[in-house]
């Protein structure tokens, strides 16, 4: 059985990822590795990669919400024990999308990545 607070974190990931009209093929492939860990099945990432631009994202309305968003996206991102290139860069434009600075998010994803690996 899927984990309720991590699909919906994972479906952010998605509707952040189509926010600005589409999903590039590093973010697809990203959002298929991290379902796959996640356990989501491919036809149901298939209905949520379809309709990403449908869900409606609420930014976070304070930085405690914020940076757990953020923290929670990375764990997403971490499940398998790898973080690869192409999840960083997602990482990093969803970060963006949430009103955090490179250098903001880069300083939130090396202190998570050294608390997980």
């Amino acid at each position: 059985m899927l984990d309720r607070v991590k699909l919906e974190h994972f479906r952010n990931l998605v509707s952040l990822s189509a926010a600005d009209g589409k999903i590039e093929d590093a973010e697809r492939k990203s959002l298929t590795r991290i379902a796959d860990s996640l356990g989501i099945p491919s036809e149901r990432l298939h209905i949520m990669l379809t309709h990403a631009h449908e869900y409606v994202y609420l930014v976070p309305q304070n930085n405690n919400n914020r940076n757990k968003q953020l923290e929670d996206m990375i764990e997403i991102a971490l499940v398998d024990g790898e973080f690869s290139r192409s999840e960083r860069e997602l990482i990093n434009s969803v970060a963006r999308k949430l009103g955090f600075t490179t250098e903001e998010a880069e300083r939130v994803i090396n202190e998570c990545v050294k608390r997980k690996m």
